[in-house]
């Protein structure tokens, strides 16, 4: 088990659950458009945001925004080391070097010293893009081995203060590399790792690069938070790395959906009826969720009675199979908490694995809704 490490309030490491993170894209300096964006991240299920802090305008904005935050703020910094001493002095919760791009090593003790006084974490941070000239040398090019390299090296220097409240982060854009670097940390350091695939891209390419990346890591054990990198709306950032965590069972985001990719033997629209399945599905999470619900009536997994009376447990945690024949249908119907097996123009609904009736095709969202609730 990794060490944990106190940031604000957020645990990472230690066996604490895997936090989500964001960084704003505002100017910092323009205090209110990034207060306006850290409240948007917040509502949106962000559990740490990180500013950039490059002169003393982003400083005075950091503070304001710390004072308006109801969520850890990590300061972002590079090449001055005067900016994270700063940072630390307007109420930084954790502060996110690259120790070979602050400068000499007293520079860096600067940042140690002060961060030891404050009881504040630091992120050591490296990517491809700035690995030391002897690592590079030596591995002819940016490798796996390079960045584990770099982020060890790093990591001593800390040490070499008594440093050791440390978070590691590591990132490539290719995915192999970034995959292969954190494994080759994750077996030689016990400090807590930041996992994320760098520079991803725009949300259609950049999502798959971090679910391939990010998801091999967490599903081999590796990470204790993340951040998803995309070129857009950060809080787009937050909303995939939340269905990515529950997609692999680390978090639950809402009620599971399984429907079937459809044949030559689906005889109706199952593509209209699963997604407005999901569509209401989400609108009674969020209702649930916004009223504080976890139990109650008519909210939960069938008892497997007749009439589909249900017990009490948020809607969270259903399975709903929408399936489109009856080769896999029954079976797979049969394994969730509802779901419907559909046939010619119809649809045998199921709760708990009995069947509970036969409906038509156009009545079947509402008839499912209505067993579900």
């Amino acid at each position: 088990m990794k060490k944990q490490v106190k940031v604000g309030d957020i645990y990472i490491g230690g066996g604490a659950p895997v936090s989500i993170q964001s960084m704003c894209n505002t100017r910092t300096s323009d205090a209110k458009a990034s207060i306006a964006q850290v409240k948007r991240l917040e509502e949106a299920g962000c559990e740490i945001v990180r500013l950039t802090v490059p002169d003393y305008d982003a400083v005075e904005g950091f503070r304001e925004v710390k004072r308006h935050a109801n969520i850890p703020v990590v300061a972002d910094i590079h090449f001055d080391y005067r900016m994270a001493i700063a940072a630390m002095d307007a109420g930084a919760d954790k502060i996110r070097i690259n120790p070979g791009n602050i400068g000499s090593e007293e520079k860096v003790k600067a940042v140690v010293d002060k961060a030891k006084a404050c009881h504040i974490p630091i992120r050591v941070g490296v990517n491809g893009g700035s690995l030391e000239k002897d690592i590079l040398a030596k591995h002819g090019r940016v490798t796996a081995e390079g960045l584990a390299e770099s982020a060890l090296r790093n990591v001593a220097l800390l040490e070499k203060y008594e440093f050791e409240d440390i978070v590691i982060s590591l990132k490539s854009s290719d995915v192999q590399m970034n995959y292969d670097a954190y494994r080759i940390v994750d077996k030689q350091s016990d400090y807590p790792l930041h996992i994320g695939v760098t520079e991803a891209g725009t949300p259609s390419r950049g999502k798959i690069k971090s679910a391939a990346g990010v998801g091999a890591l967490l599903l081999a054990g590796i990470g204790d938070t993340l951040r998803i990198s995309l070129t857009a709306d950060p809080v787009e950032e937050v909303y995939f790395a939340r269905e990515l965590l529950a997609a692999i069972g680390m978090r639950n985001n809402g009620p599971n959906v399984v429907s079937c990719p459809t044949c030559g033997r689906t005889e109706v629209d199952l593509e209209k009826i699963a997604t407005e399945v999901e569509r209401r599905l989400a609108d009674l999470y969020r209702a649930e969720q916004s009223a504080g619900q976890t139990g109650g009536q008519s909210v939960g997994s069938s008892n497997g009675s007749s009439d589909g009376q249900s017990v009490g447990s948020s809607v969270g945690d259903l399975t709903i199979a929408v399936m489109g024949c009856a080769v896999n249908g029954p079976g797979e119907a049969k394994g969730a908490d509802f779901g419907v097996a559909c046939g010619k123009g119809e649809g045998l609904l199921f709760a708990k694995g009995e069947i509970i009736k036969k409906v038509k095709e156009e009545d079947i969202v509402n008839e499912l809704m209505a067993l579900i609730q």
